[in-house]
């Protein structure tokens, strides 16, 4: 993606179902779970770079022995630095008691991050926080072991200010306003008072204090708990939690906007944002691994006992197409068939744009994720080019010369690599003329393989802020000479902020908001965006169910062949000699390449629950008052 969009976060969830001298006989080694979690969190990478967390947790440890471990970090490489820290622990212990190696009792008792209950998530900054207090896993101590609470999501909420101030009605006092708190603070409530509750009866039955803690663990109610606390919960989220006596669940949002999968046999239950994450670091087979239903949650006891149970009542299913489109590992084979067809579906109008000239123009991507819909673009190319070679050698009627035939037939699709991200180049200057300059050189280009007049067609993922493509990728196209470039996006225009998870935030930010914008001025109707303001501000104290997407209007007095043409133009500058063109997604052809991913809210605003309909128009408030601040 030329324009990169941070995606928020990934999970990553291990609950070894067998003793850990098991795993020792048969895998060699009692970290058995600690190694997988750590391939788990480098397969999901992709999801998140600036920081990364992990915990455990032991089974039936004695009083005063430690069994939560946690470490968090935002080191450059946060995951590598993670366990290169876990392993330097381990190292040490084994160096000063070499007696350890072959003890897995001694392992689990004296060295930490050994454990059956594991945690791990990667993330992106979306907030502009990037301190290690603001990296999952968080974690709610206790001294009464089934209220530690530790918790770790791929989330976002709309309500935040509702949540908060729930949770101050009920006497608490969150050290601050962010949705990771308000959801571990209501879920830590609603523990605390199921255990209360559970003492008191077991009180009552005639269990002493000390045999009331197993017990509690044993009748704890985790769905109940989950149900009371994800009550009014307005986002799109998965969210993953321990309690320190070794429950742990993940849920799911109730229109499944964030991914979930799983996974269990007799050793233990995995969980993970995306399903090769498990097929490749388990080895298991592509429909052993399950996606959890909206509104529900995977639960396992501390007894080993797997149950799926609902929590929330399901909205219809709006899973988020991006995550096919671009954040989910392309290894996928539902996601790879489907950005290929991404790419197939696009080709009609590129073959239109280029007046069916295939001789004369060189198809391309911008490296790396939209690599897979180029074959995609290029499968659809190949089927025309053989109903055109048909057609040709039928018209001859068997007239044709060999040398003819010949000719005809070897006509094949011009692919070249022409876009080759500098990985190396950063771009550390802060004043704009100069940083200007740099950013035109991110990218380099593959000289000599594009004749004058040619036509260049390169496909990316999505175009969100079109910043890239002005400043470095159109320039150093044009430096080809080709007579046409034409950018085609395998996303549609991405017209709206997300409030649920991705780093799009501000209106005013998206390439497609600044090319409607432009029409409006340019036919004279630009006094509409006061009126649109008015009817925003109007709704600011409705209930969210009663919010109504006003931005729609705006963007519906343009076509979307309009908007793309004013892309065009705002992407180019007077410098380039190339006519541009840019080429979108159709809605329609997104449904149907991604049938299961129905989300679409970023691209036609309509979004699937009600406090998005709040945070747009909180987004254009912002716009119109020149407030640079997020609508959520």
């Amino acid at each position: 993606m030329s324009d990169a969009i941070k995606h928020e976060c990934g999970i990553a969830q291990i609950r070894l179902l067998k003793p850990l001298s098991y795993y020792k006989e048969k895998y060699g080694t009692a970290f058995y779970g600690v190694n997988k979690m750590y391939l788990m969190m480098e397969k999901q990478h992709n999801r998140g770079q600036d920081g990364a967390g992990f915990a455990s947790i032991k089974l039936d440890t004695a009083p005063g022995e430690r069994y939560i471990s946690r470490i968090r970090s935002v080191a450059q490489q946060p995951i590598q630095d993670i366990f290169d820290q876990i392993n330097d622990r381990i190292n040490k212990e084994f160096i000063e008691h070499p007696e350890y190696i072959d003890d897995v009792e001694k392992q689990k008792r004296y060295i930490p991050y050994i454990g059956e209950v594991l945690l791990g998530h990667v993330r992106y900054g979306t907030f502009g926080k990037n301190s290690v207090e603001s990296v999952h896993p968080f974690l709610r101590q206790n001294n009464w072991m089934h209220r530690n609470l530790i918790v770790a999501g791929n989330f976002n909420m709309t309500n935040v200010n509702e949540l908060f101030d729930t949770l101050v009605s009920l006497g608490q006092h969150p050290k601050e306003k962010a949705d990771t708190i308000t959801i571990m603070e209501k879920i830590g409530h609603f523990l605390d008072d199921e255990v209360a509750k559970n003492y008191k009866k077991l009180k009552k039955e005639g269990y002493s204090k000390i045999e009331c803690s197993p017990l509690i663990a044993e009748r704890l109610n985790v769905a109940k708990i989950l149900r009371k606390a994800a009550k009014n919960w307005d986002g799109g989220y998965a969210m993953a939690g321990l309690f320190g006596h070794g429950d742990a669940f993940v849920l799911r949002d109730p229109a499944g906007i964030r991914p979930a999968y799983y996974y269990k046999d007799e050793e233990f239950v995995v969980i993970a944002s995306e399903r090769p994450v498990i097929q490749t670091v388990f080895n298991v087979a592509f429909e052993d691994v399950i996606e959890l239903d909206p509104g529900h949650a995977i639960i396992t006891k501390k007894t080993g006992e797997v149950s799926i149970k609902q929590i929330v009542e399901p909205l219809p299913r709006k899973a988020c197409s991006f995550e096919r489109i671009y954040f989910s590992r392309g290894s996928d084979a539902e996601i790879y068939k489907e950005r290929k067809q991404l790419g197939r579906l696009l080709m009609p109008k590129v073959l239109q744009n280029i007046d069916y000239d295939t001789e004369n123009t060189v198809f391309s991507y911008i490296p790396n994720t939209a690599e897979t819909s180029f074959y995609g673009m290029i499968d659809q190319l190949e089927t025309f080019l053989n109903e055109k070679k048909t057609k040709a050698i039928l018209e001859g009627k068997g007239e044709l010369s060999a040398e003819k035939v010949t000719e005809i037939l070897a006509e094949s699709p011009r692919m070249e690599k022409i876009a080759i991200k500098d990985v190396k180049l950063r771009t550390f200057i802060t004043e704009d003329s100069s940083r200007d300059d740099l950013v035109a050189h991110v990218y380099d280009v593959t000289y000599g393989v594009i004749k004058r007049n040619d036509n260049l067609v390169i496909i990316d993922d999505s175009i969100v802020r079109g910043t890239t493509l002005k400043k470095s990728i159109i320039k150093m196209l044009d430096r080809l000479n080709p007579k046409k470039i034409i950018v085609v996006s395998s996303a549609p225009q991405i017209r709206y902020p997300d409030c649920y998870g991705i780093d799009m935030a501000k209106l005013e930010d998206l390439v497609a908001f600044r090319g409607m914008l432009e029409l409006l001025k340019e036919n004279d109707k630009y006094h509409l965006i006061e009126e649109v303001y008015k009817k925003c501000a109007k709704q600011v104290n409705y209930h969210d169910t009663e919010v109504v997407n006003h931005v729609k209007e705006l963007y519906s007095l343009f076509t979307a062949e309009e908007i793309s043409d004013k892309i065009a133009e705002l992407i180019s500058d007077d410098g380039v000699n190339a006519e541009v063109k840019v080429i979108f997604q159709t809605i329609e052809n997104l449904h149907n390449a991604c049938p299961k991913n129905l989300g679409d809210w970023y691209f036609t605003g309509n979004y699937p629950t009600p406090g998005g309909n709040r945070v747009v128009n909180r987004a254009f408030m912002n716009f119109y008052e020149g407030k640079n601040e997020r609508a959520y």
